[in-house]
């Protein structure tokens, strides 16, 4: 018999109230608690029962979340290293799935999950959807991918679970998608940004009016670094609030952290998980509001929880507490990923600061590509970037535009790019998330 969780009032703003809205102390003692369970547990693989007895960490012994920071890091290559089921803490016959990477750049990484691992993933989502307004009689269509990749069935059985008619559409084919949105009423889409970019291109070109032609009136967008700039041009866009997604297959897949109506950061349930942020280098905690690598630790997993995993991924926490009501943890939105810095000429560059200064420019669309290459034994970088009109007959209002692009990216990088103002239509598009930078730099031995 299928698993249908009881729902408050449709009028609550909160999902599980007593979980959502916990004090400050009492999201700390449940984190204890649940800490001591998930070591016990952890104890049970040999990984992580050599690095604990080394460390000397027992349940018995662990009287503060500061306890954990005398746990060692688990990194994605413990994760390969221990390929495919080393890191495992629960016997296989109790385990129903497993999600995997690529493993394009080695053995994949692989998660498993018990059936209670996948009822609290689906709550996860379930509370997030609820969280920005999302109710039963709500049409939830998700252009997602499916099957490895944890994107698709996490928002699939989370909006299950809230009890909406859902859409697996998943990615690609923008005509269809755009069918099903306006035939079946679609009022929640579920997409990385910049495909929402590319289904109102196609909208535009079939004299479809998000506004007038769909009943959309939430997105939730994420899996992909984008700027505060992206998301207000989709929501002009679209007509409708985007809400950012924070997810990882390590910790289960989305649904670790959502914004909440005020959009002022992403609440991360701190009754799931341990939220710390870290210097990448020093792995010492940095002060609340200074920019770090996230670092997270699952405790409400029974399959395979990970203990101060490193995500890579940079962010800052804003606050604990928030005027919807919530006082878990909210982070600013990821910043990009430690292992995705571009290092030119000795400066630390991100993609999404290349975006942010793009995105202010009403001239230019929302595609573009980085390009790195080695001329001369000098480094260079090459921006890209589609205009939002043609009007490539116009020299001196290109050469205009293209001046001030780059004396905009100049101020924001500390260097000078090579850019260039292309089409509409003419880089590549990619139906899952976009490849923004191409490193074709010469090595050196």
């Amino acid at each position: 018999m299928a698993y249908r969780r009881e729902l408050p009032d449709w009028k609550s703003e909160y999902l599980d109230p007593e979980l959502e809205t916990m004090t400050r102390e009492q999201i700390e003692a449940l984190q204890v608690e649940r800490l001591k369970e998930t070591v016990k547990r952890c104890m049970n693989n040999p990984f992580y029962k050599a690095r604990l007895e080394k460390a000397g960490v027992t349940p018995e012994n662990i009287t503060s979340v500061d306890d954990i920071r005398r746990i060692p890091f688990t990194t994605k290559q413990d994760l390969r290293d221990t390929y495919p089921f080393g890191l495992a803490s629960a016997p296989l016959t109790e385990c129903v799935r497993l999600h995997s990477s690529s493993g394009t750049t080695g053995n994949p990484t692989v998660i498993l999950h018990t059936q209670k691992d996948l009822d609290e993933w689906a709550n996860q989502v379930a509370r997030n959807l609820w969280m920005v307004g999302l109710r039963p009689n709500d049409v939830f269509q998700n252009s997602s991918g499916y099957g490895m990749f944890t994107g698709g069935l996490g928002f699939q059985y989370g909006a299950e679970r809230l009890g909406m008619l859902t859409i697996p559409a998943a990615a690609g084919n923008s005509l269809r998608q755009i069918k099903f949105m306006t035939d079946f009423g679609t009022t929640a889409l579920h997409a990385v940004p910049s495909y929402v970019t590319r289904l109102y291109e196609v909208m535009q070109e079939q004299g479809v009016d998000p506004r007038k032609d769909t009943k959309l009136k939430v997105l939730a967008i994420g899996a992909e670094p984008h700027s505060e700039e992206q998301r207000k041009r989709i929501e002009k866009m679209m007509g409708v609030k985007a809400y950012n997604s924070f997810g990882m297959s390590e910790m289960c897949g989305p649904g670790v952290g959502f914004e909440c109506k005020e959009q002022n950061g992403l609440h991360f349930w701190e009754d799931y998980y341990i939220v710390e942020i870290v210097d990448p280098e020093t792995l010492e905690p940095v002060p609340d509001g200074e920019i770090g690598e996230l670092v997270l630790t699952s405790i409400r997993r029974e399959a395979m929880p990970l203990l101060r995993y490193r995500t890579r991924d940079l962010t800052r926490v804003l606050g604990r507490g928030c005027p919807c009501g919530r006082n878990h943890v909210r982070l600013d939105r990821m910043k990009g990923r430690s292992d995705d810095m571009m290092v030119l000429r000795g400066v630390n560059i991100f993609p999404i600061q290349i975006e942010k200064i793009l995105m202010q420019f009403k001239e230019l669309a929302s595609n573009y590509l980085i390009t790195l290459t080695t001329d001369e034994n000098n480094d260079n970088m090459t921006v890209e970037v589609e205009l939002e009109e043609l009007f490539t007959d116009d020299y001196q209002r290109l050469e205009s535009l293209k001046k001030s692009v780059t004396r905009a990216l100049k101020d924001e990088i500390l260097l000078t790019p090579i850019v260039k103002l292309v089409p509409k239509g003419s880089l590549p598009v990619s139906e899952g998330k976009a490849v923004r930078v191409v490193d074709k730099r010469t090595v050196y031995q």
